[in-house]
């Protein structure tokens, strides 16, 4: 079973040796999204409210890219530095979610990439 990569513009490029997302089967893995605006290339403003709500937006045009939406997310991994966000956070992912939410796992990391106060990725299923 091959891989295809997936990319597109509408989420921010990657700042390493990795892929926005994978494809595999009828499987797709997303690279964890933090709050970048994808056309300046820095954190948004206005903490992890703001961070969560981008970094969402880019996993939803990483999915689009790959002709699927946050319907067909099964598995998530949430990243926060600091567990005392996590209502705020929850709030805003859960808007994307609804009605029928993927299993997800939160933790606390020691630090996120560019200072990023949230890190999310994610495991879809997309019909052959």
């Amino acid at each position: 079973m091959g891989k295809t990569i997936i990319s597109t513009d509408k989420a921010p490029a990657a700042i390493g040796p990795y892929s926005q997302a994978v494809r595999t089967g009828n499987l797709l893995f997303t690279a964890g999204q933090v709050g970048l605006d994808p056309t300046t290339g820095n954190l948004v403003e206005g903490g992890v409210q703001a961070q969560t709500e981008r970094a969402m937006q880019n996993l939803q045009a990483v999915l689009a890219a790959a002709g699927a939406t946050f319907a067909n997310v099964v598995k998530t991994t949430v990243f926060l530095a600091d567990m005392a966000d996590f209502a705020v956070m929850n709030e805003v992912y859960g808007r994307y979610v609804t009605p029928n939410p993927p299993a997800r796992s939160t933790f606390q990391v020691a630090a996120l990439p560019r200072g990023a106060l949230v890190e999310i990725e994610m495991i879809a299923v997309i019909e052959e």
